[in-house]
Formats: structure tokens, C-alpha cells, sequence
């Protein structure tokens, strides 16, 4: 993760491309300050993909989780589409995964199609994150310099533990476990996976 040292030279050098996540992360409950900042590295012409892959079993519905998830990715969507990103976002619930949009630049309607999304059933993360190495390889062959992360929002009721997908350059898992007994395993796929941990909290301040 860039330290505060590569966050004033990357603001110096004029690498104005502010990396959400671990500046998110670096923030955390603080008021915003602008040593919390990280930035992208310049990839000439290449650009990012943000796959983002998301819980929409049963447990999701429980506690309004894959609501919640829906806002933040509205939040995320808004984000990628200001750095003219690509985004594709894959559903997994019951016993199916599905790509339900990109890669493509989001807009300006993100709140409008993803309100509809619904959720039931159990928890198929493997088939999820299957579909996703499908999407990052293929992006992979087609544009080769672009920056592939993969997003991962789940309270993490699954068995399953997929390997991380090689061909992601960037792990985030978005923790919405809930309630008074927590598994824990969001954490430990992220420990896993050498990718970053998060709570929604984290991302939304």
C-alpha cells in the first residue's frame, strides 16, 4: 500500500489520481485529512477494470445488507465512471451467477438500474467468483495494460473458498457480516487473497 511519503511526491510528480480504497482505508473514522490520500500510479493508456461481484443470497436480505451494498455501489460506480473506468458487476445468489453490467464506463443512471436488483437463496461464492475470472481474463487478452481489480461485497455465509483469481492485479473484500455472532470469514479470504479488508464504514466515512 502507497505510504504517506508516495501520496505527497505522486500530488508533487502531478499523478492526480486519487485511490480510493486504501485512502478510504487510511482514513477510516477520522475527519478527512489530506495525508490520508493515496494515488493511483500513471498506466498509459490503459486505465483500470473495477469488478465488482456482489452477495445477493438470502443472509444478504436479512439485515438489509444487499440494500446497503446497493448504495455503496452507487457510490463506487459514481467513482469509476469520473475516472473513466471500466465496471462490470456480476450477482451470485441461489445457484447462479450472472453479469449484469460492463465492461463499460458507468453513467449517470447507476441508481436507477441497480435498484432492482434482488437477492434469495444460498450462497454460491465459487460460482461468483468463477464468472469473474471468466470477465478479468477475458479483459486481460483485449487490453493487457489496464489495471484489474477485483471487488469482493459479502457477509461471507459460504463455504466456499475460491483462490484468488490471478489474473486480479488488486483484491478489495467489503465486509457485511452482521449481528452478534460473526463468522469472521470475509477477513480471512481477504488474509487469503493478500487483498485488502473493509467495512462499508470504511468506504463511506
Amino acid at each position: 500500500m502507497p505510504t504517506r511519503g508516495d501520496a505527497r511526491r505522486g500530488a508533487r510528480s502531478g499523478a492526480r489520481r486519487i485511490a480510493w480504497p486504501p485512502t478510504l482505508a487510511a482514513k477510516r473514522a477520522q475527519p478527512f485529512d489530506v495525508s490520508h490520500l493515496r494515488f493511483r500510479p500513471q498506466i498509459p493508456r490503459g486505465g483500470a477494470l473495477h469488478c465488482f461481484v456482489l452477495d445477493c443470497s438470502g443472509s444478504m436480505m436479512s439485515g438489509r445488507q444487499l440494500a446497503h451494498a446497493k448504495g455503496l455501489l452507487v457510490a463506487l460506480f459514481d467513482q469509476v465512471g469520473a475516472s473513466r473506468d471500466d465496471a462490470v458487476l456480476i450477482c451470485f445468489g441461489g445457484a447462479r451467477a450472472d453479469v449484469r453490467f460492463g465492461p463499460a464506463i458507468p453513467r449517470w443512471w447507476n441508481e436507477r438500474w441497480l435498484e432492482p436488483v434482488g437477492g434469495g437463496g444460498g450462497t454460491p461464492l465459487a460460482h461468483g467468483i468463477r464468472a469473474a475470472r471468466t470477465v478479468l481474463a477475458r479483459a486481460a487478452r483485449r487490453r493487457p495494460a489496464q489495471q484489474r481489480w477485483l471487488w469482493l461485497l459479502t457477509d461471507g455465509r459460504s463455504a466456499d473458498r475460491p483462490a484468488r483469481p490471478p489474473e486480479a492485479d488488486r483484491t478489495v473484500l467489503v465486509d457485511f457480516e452482521r449481528g452478534a455472532v460473526r463468522l469472521g470469514r470475509c477477513a480471512a479470504l481477504a488474509d487469503a487473497w493478500d487483498g485488502l479488508y473493509l467495512t462499508p464504514d470504511d468506504l463511506l466515512g
